[in-house]
């Protein structure tokens, strides 16, 4: 039984609305990286899912197992293996990709696990991570990037174009993908063009195998 109050889409960020809106109502999900639990519980109480969660952070089990989610401590880099072949309909991972030690192979993962994979991460080419470095010559930081580099737990940063290049090379469908530029504006530019990679702040991703 969730225990919180009804997460309303204003209220949390905007790639877990568009995430939200990917999914289909009273599919089963697997949230990996949940942290608090504010995607999860959204997903179980306005889409009816069948929703489980896998945190690395003890103190977000805490959080989720609080609110009545059925949330596991674990690790993507090495726990998702032991889960099933298509055991859930989506495997999402938002905004966490890049703090992974293995993207690669957790991507694959992901579209093991579940039928469909929902991505979403930073986009490292966005024009203000280039001006940052460009004229301040530090690691930039931005409202996708706010950690400073000495804090980060993003290990692994990657473009637009990286990602749909790892897509390409491992076989992965874009079934559908979603630009967000500044502020939240969401652009209408291929996830391929220059513009996209150029203006994008982050990226959400419905992925699928062949």
């Amino acid at each position: 039984m969730i225990k919180s109050m009804l997460v309303r889409p204003q209220d949390i960020r905007v790639d877990l609305q568009l995430i939200a809106e990917m999914v289909a109502p009273k599919s089963r999900v697997l949230d990996v990286g949940c942290a608090e639990g504010t995607l999860l519980s959204h997903l179980v109480t306005t889409k009816n899912v069948d929703g489980r969660g896998i945190e690395l952070s003890q103190s977000g089990v805490n959080a989720c197992v609080t609110k009545g989610l059925s949330v596991v401590q674990g690790d993507a880099d090495t726990d998702l293996s032991d889960y099933p072949d298509k055991g859930f309909d989506y495997a999402i991972l938002s905004q966490t990709l890049q703090a992974t030690h293995r993207p690669k192979m957790v991507m694959e993962q992901l579209l093991r696990v579940g039928k469909k994979a929902v991505v979403s991460f930073p986009n490292f080419a966005y024009w203000r991570c280039r001006a940052y470095l460009a004229f301040k010559g530090r690691m930039p930081m931005t409202s996708s990037l706010d950690y400073a580099w000495y804090e980060t737990p993003n290990i692994h940063f990657c473009s637009l174009h990286d990602f749909t290049m790892l897509c390409s090379e491992l076989g992965i469908t874009i079934e559908e993908s979603v630009i967000v530029g500044a502020r939240g504006k969401v652009l209408k530019f291929h996830p391929d063009s220059f513009r996209a990679n150029f203006f994008g702040a982050q990226c959400v991703f419905l992925l699928s195998n062949g």
